[in-house]
């Protein structure tokens, strides 16, 4: 059977079987006026009343109602089989007359879909209900029969889906905010305010979003888009466990060191001494359980004997080792990068830490749930890989990154988040000038 599509938000488009069918204009109308009835019948002199003009002394003749047939045959040749447009018998005065239904399901009739999608983005959670809201303003295409604009019997159809369109706008515009997209609600904002110029509700909505845009700018240092990987890269700086919204990663050595008394195997104020207190609430057990669960597969490297290393754990892992933890809606990804010595004192090198890095990224593939992945300056803190500036560091995290999207989905976006202590030792520029040498696909130049 023939499929077809009628759009009729904005100029008709009426399509069989993805063809183009250029319709007559009489044809046209007649059939905008059996969308308008929104299922119902309408009787052949409604039709020539609405189509063509009231008829000369007011009396439907022989010849109007053959105008109706013509253009009803016409339509007939190019809908799929007699249950799209069906005709029927209504009571009149004199008898009966003819009258027709058209019949077509959220597939076939863009304004049904439309209104389809926006109800169904009423009672979804946000991040559907932007996806739903897209959809649905991806079909809009201007003001809705706009081929008969001053109809009459249009009129309460356009009236209601201008209003959903609307609706839908300012919908889509709340959920990008509280998914923390205010850049992408802003192009939404701005089109919304610029159609309706005296609605307050659409100039609040715009101010709203501007306000978010700038509050979260305020802690950004640097923004790429990567289009040709959709993905994001922000750098900013901020504290890492206030990432509410995204994965965090979390440097170990590679015996998942978690003890933080008197700061001597851990210190308290590294990021793994924050992981303890501020996400397992310094529930050092719990950590260890979940670390534990997490490493039962992985083959172990070496044991260390108590003699030797007098306090912390003593089973040595790879370097590279990742451990994903869970949290509600994202994960911790425990990165082992750097070997924790007997003496404590923990070491990394730059190829120690690319190869925790790859790791990481393949992991998160997997594990990440496509949720935003936030990391500190890895290898600037206690465990520090010393041959490695900060901005080099950066550049490692960033590299690492995009060759791994580039082979596989790995996160939407990455967020490497600077200790606002740390801004001020930090040389963006450095950073500026390699992001700036890249493609969208994240190649630089000679890749």
């Amino acid at each position: 059977m023939a499929r077809i599509q009628v759009g009729v938000l904005g100029p008709t488009i009426f399509r069989r079987d993805e063809d183009d069918v250029h319709l007559k204009p009489y044809t046209i109308k007649l059939l905008l006026r059996l969308v308008a009835a929104e299922g119902e019948s309408v009787s052949a002199e409604d039709l020539y009343r609405d189509i063509w003009g009231e008829p000369v002394n007011g009396r439907i003749t022989r010849a109007n109602r053959t105008e109706v047939q013509k253009r009803i045959v016409e339509l007939r040749k190019v809908l799929p089989g007699d249950h799209a447009l069906r005709t029927e018998q209504l009571l009149a005065r004199h008898g009966s007359e003819s009258a027709y239904r058209l019949i077509l399901d959220v597939e076939q009739l863009d304004w049904l879909e439309f209104a389809d999608l926006v109800n169904r983005a009423a009672y979804a959670a946000p991040a559907m209900a932007a996806a739903l809201l897209t959809k649905a303003l991806g079909l809009w295409r201007g003001r809705p029969l706009s081929d008969i604009p001053d109809a009459t019997f249009a009129r309460r159809l356009s009236r209601r889906l201008t209003e959903q369109y609307t609706f839908a706008q300012r919908e889509l515009i709340r959920a990008h905010l509280e998914l923390g997209h205010p850049d992408l609600a802003l192009p939404i904002a701005e089109h919304l305010s610029a159609e309706r110029p005296d609605d307050p509700a659409a100039a609040k909505s715009l101010a709203a979003v501007r306000a978010a845009l700038r509050e979260r700018s305020g802690h950004v240092l640097l923004r790429r888009e990567f289009s040709g990987l959709r993905v994001t890269l922000l750098i900013q700086h901020g504290d890492l466990f206030d990432q509410n919204d995204a994965n965090l990663v979390v440097g170990f050595s590679d015996t998942f060191d978690t003890s933080t008394e008197n700061d001597v195997v851990i210190a308290n104020h590294s990021v793994q001494g924050q992981l303890l207190h501020r996400i397992y609430a310094g529930d050092r057990g719990e950590l260890d359980r979940q670390l534990k669960n997490a490493l039962r597969g992985v083959e172990r490297l070496a044991r260390e004997e108590r003699q030797d290393k007098l306090r912390g754990k003593l089973i040595r892992y790879p370097i590279g080792t990742v451990v994903p933890l869970p949290l509600p809606g994202r994960r911790i990804f425990a990165l082992a990068y750097s070997r924790q010595s007997n003496d404590l004192v923990a070491r990394s090198t730059p190829a120690d830490l690319r190869r925790g890095l790859d790791s990481l990224w393949a992991s998160a593939a997997v594990h990440g749930l496509h949720r935003p992945v936030a990391i500190p300056i890895i290898g600037s803190g206690l465990a520090r890989v010393t041959e490695l500036s900060r901005e080099q560091l950066i550049i490692m995290i960033v590299d690492t990154f995009l060759a791994a999207c580039r082979k596989r989905p790995t996160s939407p976006e990455l967020r490497i988040v600077v200790r606002t202590e740390e801004q001020s030792k930090l040389r963006m520029d450095d950073v500026e000038r390699f992001i700036e040498t890249l493609g969208n696909d994240g190649r630089g130049p000679h890749a």
